[in-house]
């Protein structure tokens, strides 16, 4: 089922049952209250038959004098007097007797009662209640038929059932008008996206609808998406352009030296050029492997000893001050991170190189600074870039993706390079890491 047709279901029921749910309540405070007024009219009746006895009593039994009109009918009035024996009765009962039983209840308890009997094929509603002594004593029934209140309750009841259908219809259309006018633009963006997936092209870009509503804030999204999906894969056509620059400089090189050495013959030179050409084919060829890992790899979950890692990488030319700090994270990542950020301070620095582990505001640093000049600051922010400066261009790329990964950044600034995890990170190695 489309959505569409769900939405205009869910409306129609949904808007007849509220229907129903209300007309029922409807229909029973209707019975309700013309049950109560049946019974009121009746105990009028009969107060109004018990103070005729009291007061003209030659009245009662005169042909006529009991009969009155409850609603579309006739009442039933029947007065007996303390022995049971009928003193009068309304023309209205013809020749049927209101069941004796009901006077001797209201006569034996002194007390008006209310009871709804079978009587000659319909359903009465009967008021019983004793005379007084003044009125030689005895009891008046009144009875009338709920015939009347029977066909109002199913006529309410009919309304009710068709007001539900109606209201439901309505809900129905009304939400298929509404529906036909907010689906349109979802349509459109269907037919859209169908067509971009068809050519593949991610610089098309998604039909955004004028209002800003839900329709409109999810074309806007996936615009966006699509906007990241064409820098993705333009930063996918930079890369696979610059690895084939680097590899096209070595694997000429190398066929260079094989041709000449197939004409003339090997000599020490070219032996070390072959190795060296060898050499960066190979370490290409891991760093490429090594970010490729790194960008796809889930998040650490290892505790890592920053200031041991420091520790096993100083030498004679790097000089190591580190606190005790440990972060969650992945410990070969890193110690290749730390590895790249001292070669590259070998390769472009000076002088000694010195790492420094610290912890500040919660924050774990892994600095690494030589005595040189530093970067530039127009290039601070490119070194991370891929295939920027010597060698295989790949060393500070590779600390960048393991430094967001660990859910940090690295950063430079002047001769020192920083990685900072942004998490928390524990004061000692014996401490939790924190989240």
């Amino acid at each position: 089922m489309s959505l569409r047709l769900r939405s205009i279901l869910a409306a129609a029921l949904s808007t007849m049952l509220a229907v129903a749910v209300l007309g029922s309540a409807v229909d029973v405070l209707v019975a309700r209250h013309l049950h109560h007024g049946l019974d009121k009219t009746l105990r009028t009746r009969a107060v109004e038959v018990a103070q005729l006895a009291a007061s003209a009593p030659a009245l009662v039994t005169q042909p006529g004098a009991l009969d009155a009109p409850v609603g579309s009918t006739q009442a039933m009035v029947e007065v007996v007097d303390r022995r049971d024996r009928i003193v009068s009765r309304s023309l209205s009962l013809g020749g049927r007797v209101l069941p004796r039983a009901i006077a001797s209840e209201a006569i034996a308890s002194g007390r008006g009662r209310y009871r709804t009997i079978d009587f000659g094929g319909d359903r009465l509603r009967v008021y019983s209640a004793p005379l007084a002594d003044v009125a030689g004593g005895g009891a008046v029934l009144v009875a009338a038929s709920t015939a009347d209140v029977t066909d109002t309750v199913r006529t309410v009841r009919a309304l009710t059932l068709l007001a539900a259908l109606v209201a439901a219809a309505i809900g129905g259309a009304a939400v298929a008008l509404l529906m036909r006018g907010a689906l349109r633009p979802l349509v459109r963006l269907d037919r859209a996206a169908a067509e971009i997936g068809r050519s593949g092209d991610a610089r098309r870009r998604l039909p955004e609808p004028q209002r800003r509503d839900e329709v409109g804030r999810l074309a806007a999204t996936l615009n966006a998406m699509l906007e990241g999906l064409e820098h993705a894969r333009e930063a996918e056509r930079r890369f696979l352009a610059d690895a084939s620059h680097e590899l096209r400089t070595p694997l000429t090189a190398l066929r260079g030296n094989v041709a000449h050495l197939a004409r003339y013959g090997a000599s020490p030179a070219l032996v070390a050029d072959l190795e060296s050409d060898a050499e960066r084919l190979a370490q290409l060829a891991d760093d490429l492997l090594a970010l490729s890992r790194e960008e796809a790899a889930p998040p650490p979950a290892e505790d890592v000893a920053l200031d041991e890692l420091a520790g096993a990488a100083a030498a004679q030319d790097v000089h190591v001050h580190a606190e005790p700090v440990s972060v969650r994270g992945d410990r070969a990542a890193l110690e290749r991170a730390l590895r790249n950020l001292v070669e590259n301070a070998r390769r472009h620095g000076r002088g000694t190189i010195t790492i420094t582990v610290d912890r500040r505001d919660g924050v774990a640093r892994l600095s690494v600074e030589d005595e040189g000049p530093g970067i530039p600051p127009a290039d601070r922010e490119r070194v991370f870039e891929r295939f920027y400066g010597e060698g295989s261009g790949l060393g500070l790329a590779i600390v960048r993706a393991t430094a967001e990964r660990h859910g940090g950044r690295v950063y430079a600034d002047g001769a020192r390079v920083t990685i900072e995890f942004v998490r928390k990170a524990s004061e000692s190695l014996g401490d939790p890491p924190q989240e």
